[in-house]
């Protein structure tokens, strides 16, 4: 297989949905972006994701090449894995390099939070379509009578399907089995804090944003945050006894991201040097319906997994960019890859690798402060880790780990050629 490099590409500032671009599609959002970067240079595929689709929507990919207005010809496909979105078409851009003539693929994902479809439950849906089908004049009747119970409205924000809670419901799981504190929840939402704004401060962020809608950059980060101020927040999802607020979690955005995957043949049609490549990756999965540990730790599994197989220790790795869903599953899973008991029996990894250098972690931010739209955040996790190992010496090597509903988890290794 043909090394596969990665070239950050462009994202939309992330805003905080129900603002500014409440009135943007995802497709909308994607378009700026392909366009830009497919001015560039052709790709030879496109990948692309969301998370929450839509019914009038098949290929979410497709639609973008087209409505960006580019060659019609360049085949798209889209992808979906929950917040590993477009890690993923990262990674299957990747296998494909090399092979029916591909060198160059434009991956990426968007997700227009502020629109959200409410549908029909399906014995009322089903109803409907055999109405429409039989008697038009019945099926009309029965609309006008159609009432809230009637919906499937999304009243749990995004609740798993088999177990029926949200993400932060079964992260307050894994709090309380792992002993994660309010403090170091905190702490570590305020350090994404500071990463960002110091991130556009030092124009980290110039190249990699492109203004889409009058936003020029990100409207979430907040640089008058502190611990008191995070600490008088109250618990969002376990009034009682919970400790996850919505200063300490991802924040509902709106987003688009995409980056470059190519191999040599690919860096040269885009004008670019062999910088960063993407030498693995390691995809785990966790059954959280037996078991306390909640939703989101699979990359505790990854992690391990993918260093010992490149007989790596946490020390050899410079950068790590981790996705914050919640501040709680990050402290929980990097805590957990590097404790050895838990690493042997649930990872399966019995060698040592190190003292965790807690140091490295998301420096110039991370969802929390960043925002999170869902299908966009792999995208942005990647082009923000390919950037920052390429201002380090080369053979400097990075992880990048993101978790996701259904209880997955992808983990990456990158190095900087």
């Amino acid at each position: 297989m043909s090394d596969i490099y990665l070239v950050p590409g462009l994202r939309t500032p992330f805003v905080k949905a129900g603002g500014v671009y409440a009135k943007h599609s995802s497709i909308d959002l994607s378009v700026p972006l392909v366009r830009e970067m497919a001015g560039r240079a052709r790709p030879d595929f496109v990948v692309w994701g969301q998370v929450i689709t839509h019914p009038d929507v098949s290929n979410i990919a497709r639609e973008v090449v087209l409505d960006a207005g580019v060659d019609p010809t360049i085949p798209a496909f889209s992808t979906t894995l929950a917040c590993s979105t477009s890690f993923m078409a990262a990674i299957e851009a990747g296998a494909m390099l090399g092979r029916g003539g591909a060198h160059l693929a434009l991956v990426g994902g968007s997700e227009s939070m502020s629109h959200v479809p409410i549908a029909l439950k399906q014995r009322v849906a089903d109803e409907l379509m055999f109405l429409f089908a039989k008697d038009r004049a019945a099926a009309a009747e029965r609309l006008a009578r159609i009432g809230a119970g009637d919906f499937n409205l999304p009243a749990r924000g995004w609740a798993n399907r088999k177990s029926g809670r949200s993400m932060g419901e079964h992260t307050e799981d894994t709090v309380k089995r792992f002993a994660i504190s309010r403090e170091d929840q905190d702490a570590q939402a305020l350090a994404s804090h500071q990463g960002a704004i110091r991130g556009w401060d030092e124009g980290f962020f110039t190249d990699l944003v492109l203004p889409f809608d009058g936003v020029a950059a990100d409207n979430l980060p907040r640089r008058d945050t502190s611990p008191e101020k995070l600490a008088g927040l109250k618990p969002a999802f376990d009034p009682a006894n919970g400790t996850i607020t919505a200063g300490n979690a991802s924040p509902l955005t709106d987003g688009a991201a995409a980056l470059w995957v190519a191999d040599r043949e690919g860096l040269a049609r885009l004008g670019a040097e062999p910088t960063v490549r993407l030498v693995d990756w390691e995809l785990a999965a966790i059954d959280y319906l037996d078991g306390d540990e909640g939703m989101l730790m699979a990359p505790a599994r990854a992690i391990p997994r993918l260093l010992a197989r490149h007989g790596l220790r946490f020390a050899d790795i410079a950068s790590w960019n981790v996705h914050e869903a919640f501040a709680a599953q990050v402290v929980a899973n990097l805590r957990l890859a590097a404790d050895a008991s838990y690493r042997k029996e649930r990872a399966g990894v019995d060698v040592d690798l190190g003292e965790f250098p807690w140091q490295h972690v998301n420096p110039h931010g991370g969802s929390i402060a960043l925002g999170h739209p869902f299908a966009a955040t792999g995208a942005r996790v990647l082009s923000q880790a390919a950037k920052e190992l390429a201002a380090l010496p080369s053979g400097s090597r990075g992880i990048v780990s993101l978790c996701a509903d259904g209880g997955s988890g992808t983990v990456g290794l990158l190095e900087r050629v």
